[in-house]
């Protein structure tokens, strides 16, 4: 990769090895750490941009070291990298405080474009140290390159699992904190084996400041008085709050006041009410049109999905019905409801007929074999990270024909799924959601078997409120059509609360209501609108993302803030995150290499292309599609950055000794074999994530880390198969110019990734990837068959001084 001057005599010592481990641990730690602090500070569009941004920052610090190999002489090597070390750890607080302080407005104005701007180059600061510290513990000890590389990969590894595990019991800014405070024990480490004392002091001194302060903010922030907190949260202002406590895929925070809390807010947007215990509020949830389900099934077995604060578990019990289980993904939604507010919301967990169960609701219905009378869902948005969040990590598993073929299949015979959905809502000028929902439950009626979805179908409306709010509901009965004395009550109840009938077998408010629930389910009805309300399915399970390309393409839809704003947002961080990539890594690249040495390399450069592109997008589209089956976005980025580089790093290693005997005409098997795999991964492993649908949580993690280690593996091998063929047509070869080609695709491969997903489907993002690796394979056989036609060249040189890539992302 990089172009060592290391002296024959420098060697790793056990503490290079130890600060490595600990500076790639706590990269990787504020990496994952930043996807949760986007989540709450910026619109949940945003949470996937950490991965970009510590792409780029690492590309340029490793850059940096290749630029300027006069400043990194060997005889300082070992204090260069605890200083840098150092600086890592130190400027994670002022650059996160930055941020923080920056009111991140994402609009298509010269203000908006700036505030992305210097966001993304803020927080790639600290990952700049990072990635020149990597560069130089990997390149400057050749001959202890395998087990530095072996440290760096388990470090960061071990970073993904030791954030999860933080955020238990730390806040995000105190956890952002306690990660500088890791930094700098590398810090420590690498100033232990320079034997400089001033290094260790100031390494102990980081340590003991930003770890003492993370924790007194961390125990402050538990009244509500912590000294770092977050500032603006999606463009306003945060404001003090009743209760405030993280997790790995959350801020809950709790309003109004500790005697009479208004409700919990996830992730300053998201948000469920705490429903008071007394008879005035029992009245108002009988009146409720969230609630319509109640009115036609009496003394029912109910089933509520996304419990949150315990509003439709309270109906339940109003209503008199037998039984009611609420399932809530959220830990700390549970705490608050039912401990710290349980005197207020009437402890219903302790009611005989109430059971809560604190798991990913569609993991936890394809375990049971229970059947339920009502399955109610009401208002479980996402616009947060927790069980969404947009793009990369807001795949919304609840809202999709697979999800609703589940459902339907816990119902009883006359059982009732009930779903509420906003209907008009300020910047919306059309019900989309309702639409949306409507085609959804038409399809996923026809793809169970039903002939005329519109008989098992009743949609409702409420009136509009002084927020300029209605809500509807939609009931559908899978298994049998809706009765006329199940017509007769939902009439009776809508007369009597003002609802009007959106849809009913007899009624429909619009025609075109009627055209999405017709027989043979919505086809070509989807189409009559601008916007996108093609029912979402696992592969494209992006509920409230209804831009299309079509939006964009032939100006549809654009009068609708609500559609587009999401997709623009996104356009712009993409155009960000290129520009960024041009400017700083490729224009550099081409002044300084000269014009003669890219003479018969355009199939290299096609080839470290490739795979920078295909390594990220079969990653993204990983992410994505974990979110899924692990119900929780923050695992899946969790369990697929850990697996990825731990295995592929070992798959990296162990090319490493094959490509250095094998000839150029074997180069090409190892790139079969990983084709062989991506193709068996992406036909499998949906397959096989259904099947395991109904495992538990620790269960469906290790089938995870199972099914992506042999393809990780495979994923090691290119980069350094390319290196060793690169490195054998001699010294001209612009190998930096290579590297650099790979992590500017990276970098932009993390963008494209998420934008090929939100419109063609996870899956279209993978085979995209794949299709990478088949452009990368006949690249590599023609370079392949160049070497064989050339004479034997003089030993092209140790291969261990061109290690795989530092960025440990």
């Amino acid at each position: 990769m990089l172009e060592s001057a290391a002296a024959p005599g420098l060697r790793a010592r056990g503490g290079t090895y130890a600060g490595l481990f600990m500076v790639t641990l706590s990269t990787l730690m504020y990496e994952i750490g930043l996807t949760r602090i986007f989540s709450v500070t910026m619109w949940y569009h945003f949470a996937f941009v950490a991965i970009s941004v510590a792409l780029f920052g690492m590309t340029i610090g490793a850059l940096i070291v290749h630029y300027w190999p006069q400043r990194f002489p060997d005889d300082k090597l070992r204090t260069q990298l605890w200083k840098y070390s150092l600086f890592f750890a130190l400027a994670i607080p002022p650059c996160f405080i930055t941020q923080l302080a920056l009111p991140f407005s994402p609009h298509a104005t010269v203000a908006g474009l700036w505030s992305i701007f210097a966001t993304c180059v803020i927080i790639s600061i600290p990952f700049v140290f990072s990635g020149i510290v990597v560069a130089l513990a990997l390149t400057r000890f050749p001959e202890r390159v395998n087990r530095l590389y072996a440290a760096d990969l388990i470090g960061a590894a071990m970073g993904c699992v030791a954030l999860v595990a933080l955020l238990q019991y730390f806040d995000g800014p105190s956890a952002v904190i306690a990660v500088a405070a890791l930094g700098a024990v590398g810090a420590g480490f690498f100033a232990l084996d320079a034997g400089s004392k001033p290094g260790v002091w100031l390494a102990v001194a980081a340590v003991v400041v930003f770890g003492g302060f993370a924790a007194a903010n961390a125990y402050t922030a538990r009244s509500g008085s912590a000294w770092l907190r977050i500032v603006w949260a999606k463009e306003a202002r945060d404001s003090n709050h009743v209760e405030e406590r993280w997790n790995a895929f959350s801020r809950v925070t709790v309003e109004g006041t500790r005697e009479a809390p208004t409700g919990i807010v996830i992730d300053s947007t998201a948000g469920t009410a705490l429903p008071p215990d007394n008879p005035e509020h029992a009245a108002l949830l009988k009146d409720q049109i969230s609630n319509l389900a109640h009115q036609l099934r009496h003394n029912a077995e109910d089933l509520v999905i996304g419990s949150g604060g315990g509003t439709d578990v309270r109906s339940a019990l109003v209503f008199n019905d037998k039984s009611v289980t609420g399932v809530e993904i959220n830990p700390l939604v549970l705490h608050f409801a039912n401990g710290v507010f349980g005197d207020y919301t009437g402890h219903m967990d302790r009611d005989p007929r109430v059971k809560f169960v604190n798991d990913e609701a569609r993991s936890y219905i394809a375990r049971t074999d229970k059947k339920y009378d009502i399955m109610q869902i009401s208002l479980i948005d996402t616009w947060a990270a927790q069980g969404a969040g947009a793009f990369a990590l807001s795949e919304n598993s609840l809202y999709t024909t697979n999800a609703w073929h589940l459902f339907f299949d816990r119902l009883k015979h006359d059982g009732v799924l009930s779903v509420t959905r906003f209907y008009k809502f300020p910047g919306a000028d059309r019900p989309l959601e309702m639409y949306r929902t409507t085609a959804l439950a038409s399809q996923a009626l026809t793809n169970i078997g039903v002939k005329n979805p519109r008989t098992h179908i009743l949609v409702y409306k409420s009136p509009i409120n002084a927020l300029g709010v209605s809500l509807a509901t939609i009931l559908v009965s899978p298994h049998q059509p809706f009765s006329e004395a199940d017509r007769a009550a939902a009439t009776a109840q809508a007369q009597a609360q003002h609802f009007d009938a959106v849809l009913t077998p007899t009624e429909s408010i619009t025609p075109y209501f009627a055209k999405l629930a017709r027989p043979g389910g919505p086809g070509p009805a989807v189409n009559d609108v601008a916007e996108d309300i093609s029912p979402p399915t696992d592969n494209r399970p992006f509920f409230f993302q209804m831009a299309d390309l079509d939006t964009f393409l032939q100006g549809k839809g654009f009068s609708n803030s609500f559609v587009t704003r999401p997709v623009l947002v996104l356009a712009m961080l993409a155009v960000a995150v290129l520009l960024l990539a041009f400017g700083f890594i490729v224009l550099p690249l081409l002044f300084t290499t000269k014009r003669s040495e890219h003479k018969g390399m355009i199939p290299f450069y096609s080839y470290f292309t490739a795979i920078g592109l295909g390594f990220l997008l079969i990653e993204i589209s990983q992410l994505q599609r974990l979110s899924i089956f692990l119900g929780n976005p923050t695992y899946s980025l969790a369990v697929v950055l850990f697996s990825v580089l731990l295995f592929s790093g070992i798959g990296s290693m162990a090319t490493e000794r094959f490509v250095k005997t094998a000839r150029p005409s074997s180069w090409l098997t190892p790139l079969l074999v990983l084709l062989a795999l991506v193709v068996l991964f992406g036909f499998l492993t949906p397959e096989i994530f259904r099947a395991n649908d109904g495992a538990t949580t620790p269960v469906r993690v290790a089938i995870a880390v199972l099914l992506l280690a042999p393809l990780s593996f495979g994923l090691g091998m290119p980069f350094v198969i390319g290196m060793r063929a690169a490195a054998s047509r001699g010294g001209d070869t612009p190998t930096a110019f290579l590297w650099g080609m790979n992590g500017a695709a990276s970098v932009c491969a993390s963008v494209f990734g998420v934008v090929i997903a939100v419109f063609f489907g996870i899956s279209a993002a993978f085979w995209t990837g794949a299709a990478a690796y088949v452009v990368a394979a006949v690249s590599m056989t023609v370079i392949a068959r160049a070497q064989q036609r050339r004479a034997p060249a003089a030993d092209a040189g140790d291969l261990s001084l061109e290690v795989p890539s530092p960025v440990t992302v």
